[in-house]
């Protein structure tokens, strides 16, 4: 069987005894895991002593979770057992290094897939690795503020009145999202301000390509407008986006945890929950923006044409 292995490594600022005493506790990772925050709903049992829990939902798939091993303020171990959507069985480890006032932490799991499933080794790995990114961002906002910045909202299906927008494409990295869209956004904002009374709605963000293994990403910054009669400087263009049926989750919270929205919504979509339209990409639209209202209270719907 083809064997699988993922790491990622976060820095938290707080103590390394209150991250060991978190990530030991499976009371504490009803809050920050990154799979039960897409489905809230999904059953979970934990065991008097805090070392066993098990879950089931209908997109988080069911299993049980362990704690085999622990080497206090260092080492947490655990085996993992899935037993939908397929069985599988995994090692997971925390390992944690103290340095006074913050602790760098580690999440491993090795594991394997299906032998029918070799061809999808490096997928599960960027799809995993993604997960483990989403889960240390909640764990830490959890340990360091007792709490976490992000919050879904299952909208449901919605009708989306569709617009003209002026928007400037980007193909990029993982890496170099965040700059190059702040660098789009700026350059956008600025020609609708020099055009008064042509905004027709908020900004948002059209994604016609998430390639995780390949680390390619295709996007177009977009902001609504109406009656624009400029001549539009180079590398911006005008679209529009038809009016459609969407399936909408909203995000409040820090723009750091966008991935567990569009996560829910990859999710829902593999267990039919909609059936995705193929002739429009799905956009997320930035109902507020960073600087009118603190991080912890941005609003972002992340919406999937249907049919």
């Amino acid at each position: 069987m083809p064997k699988m292995h993922v790491e990622r490594t976060i820095r938290i600022d707080a103590p390394v005894e209150k991250v060991y005493r978190t990530v030991n506790d499976f009371n504490h990772w009803t809050a920050w895991s990154p799979w039960l925050i897409m489905e809230p709903e999904a059953s979970v049992t934990i065991a008097d002593d805090a070392r066993y829990y098990e879950w089931e939902g209908e997109r988080v798939g069911s299993g049980n979770m362990r704690i085999t091993n622990e080497k206090p303020y260092a080492v947490v171990d655990y085996d993992l057992t899935f037993l939908k959507p397929w069985k599988s069985t995994a090692k997971v480890r925390f390992e944690m290094h103290g340095h006074g006032d913050h602790s760098h932490v580690t999440w491993y799991m090795d594991s394997s897939l299906p032998f029918f499933m070799f061809w999808m080794k490096k997928s599960m790995e960027a799809f995993v690795g993604m997960d483990y990114e989403r889960g240390l961002n909640l764990l830490k906002d959890y340990v360091e503020y007792d709490k976490v910045g992000s919050k879904l909202e299952f909208k449901g299906f919605n009708e989306y009145s569709g617009c003209t927008y002026v928007g400037i494409r980007t193909a990029c990295t993982r890496e170099s999202l965040s700059s190059n869209m702040k660098n789009d956004f700026e350059r956008l904002w600025s020609l609708v301000k020099n055009n008064e009374g042509v905004l027709a709605g908020n900004a948002f963000s059209i994604y016609h390509k998430w390639d995780m293994v390949g680390n390619n990403i295709d996007y177009t910054a977009a902001i609504p407008v109406k009656d624009l009669d400029a001549k539009l400087p180079a590398g911006t263009f005008l679209g529009n986006i038809p009016p459609a049926k969407v399936h909408t989750i909203r995000h409040i919270g820090s723009y750091t945890h966008l991935g567990n929205a569009w996560t829910a919504q990859y999710s829902m979509k593999r267990s039919k929950s909609f059936k995705s339209a193929r002739k429009i990409d799905p956009f997320e639209v930035y109902v507020n923006m960073p600087g009118d209202v603190p991080d912890d209270q941005l609003i972002t719907d992340i919406n999937f044409p249907v049919v």
